[in-house]
């Protein structure tokens, strides 16, 4: 199949979604897939590659296509896909090119919506991936959240339509105006898809729920070959007497992660822990001075290779998010090094296999640091639960079966000859 993966994240940066659809394309590609990533261009930042197969042995490399973006606008530090007129422009340009069959669309902004619309225009089917909850990200990253997510929501509308989407204040999710509105821009979306993924069951549940009728699949993310090889093979996690703990948070140093929490329970961690936060955003100057007089070291934006190799020397990685991560990417990268998981939101233990991971008894910064002197006393289950990540090791790899099973089901007449 010609495959297009449209996304409003900058690939060469930091985050789950990235993760997911560089892992996506990848073995697409390796699968005898036309893969075209199409995903905001940064002058700023790293050059996208021109796509190519590598020499044997090494990465399969898809195509990148930048997108136009926003001279100004740059939301938690990333390049913003603008305007939809010259972005449906160019996808539907690039479409037509690239004889597209399905648009995977992995975004609810404005690079998705512009592959909507350009699919729309060619008879091109859309399937879309639910990764997060916007309406979480928006309330923490936008400024004035209450006037951006109006204004988002608005531009959303001219772009897709949601008159008849309603949305309850029955549940604890919906329960403001502004969480409402971020769900009526999901759930309009899913609507003018013609198949959504989603990598978690709970998040698909929640989305049934609240009103989408479009086919539902629930198909995990997974971790690249290429990744897989340079992780090496999973080892079990030892801690001889008297060794640090170290502990490991990967992720945007965002409000909705709560960076703050892991630093306020690092108050609290047993003497000669070390606590290494990967990652940056627009919490980082917030955290570093809440981070004062903690074990915790701030080494911002990290490369990825380097990511995989601080999880390699970790003896545990924390979680601190709780009701917003779907299905995060840097939890499936501890299993496959085999890093045992500590997270605050009971949802995501359906990420960590069994046996692997440690729910803390509360979301807070208490419950943290409980969950972490366990450990620090308790050196053996850590090994245990290293060893049940390791036996599971290839639950994380990708697959694609089933996401081309999705494909093949949504595949106009004419384009399955």
């Amino acid at each position: 199949m010609r495959i297009a993966l449209v996304t409003d994240y900058y690939l060469p940066t930091l985050g789950g979604v990235q993760t997911a659809v560089r892992s996506l394309a990848e073995a697409l590609t390796a699968a005898g897939h036309d893969v075209t990533v199409f995903c905001p261009d940064d002058p700023a930042g790293p050059a996208h590659s021109a796509g190519t197969a590598q020499a044997p042995g090494t990465a399969i490399v898809p195509a990148v296509v930048g997108l136009p973006v926003s001279r100004v606008f740059r939301p938690d530090g990333y390049p913003f896909a603008w305007s939809p007129r010259r972005l449906r422009a160019l996808l539907r340009r690039e479409f037509a090119a690239r004889r597209v069959d399905v648009v995977h669309t992995h975004s609810e902004m404005f690079a998705a919506l512009g592959g909507i619309r350009a699919a729309q225009d060619l008879g091109i089917p859309v399937v879309h991936t639910m990764h997060g909850r916007i309406d979480v990200y928006t309330r923490n990253v936008l400024p004035v959240p209450a006037v951006t997510t109006a204004l988002l929501a608005f531009l959303h509308a001219t772009q897709v339509p949601r008159r008849g989407v309603r949305v309850a204040a029955d549940t604890p999710y919906t329960r403001t105006r502004t969480a409402r509105r971020m769900w009526r821009v999901m759930l309009a979306q899913s609507r003018a898809s013609d198949h959504v993924v989603v990598p978690s069951r709970h998040f698909a549940d929640k989305l049934v729920d609240r009103g989408v009728r479009t086919p539902v699949s629930v198909v995990s993310n997974g971790i690249e070959p290429a990744v897989l090889d340079a992780i090496g093979p999973a080892t079990v996690r030892t801690r001889t007497a008297g060794e640090p703990l170290r502990v490991l948070w990967v992720g945007r140093l965002s409000p909705e992660k709560r960076p703050e929490v892991l630093v306020e329970a690092a108050r609290s961690f047993p003497p000669g822990t070390v606590v290494d936060v990967l990652g940056d955003g627009v919490a980082r100057a917030a955290v570093a001075r809440a981070a004062a007089g903690t074990p915790v070291r701030l080494h911002g934006s990290t490369p990825h290779d380097e990511v995989l190799a601080a999880m390699r020397r970790a003896h545990v990685l924390v979680s601190s998010s709780s009701d917003f991560d779907n299905q995060p990417m840097v939890m499936l990268e501890a299993v496959a090094t085999g890093l045992p998981v500590v997270h605050c939101d009971p949802d995501l233990a359906e990420v960590v296999p069994d046996g692997g991971g440690f729910t803390t008894p509360t979301p807070d910064a208490a419950g943290i640091a409980s969950v972490v002197r366990r450990l620090h006393d308790e050196p053996e289950q850590l090994v245990r639960a290293s060893a049940a990540l390791v036996a599971a090791r290839d639950r994380v790899e990708q697959r694609v079966d089933e996401l081309v099973a999705v494909y093949a089901s949504v595949l106009r007449p004419s384009r399955t000859t």
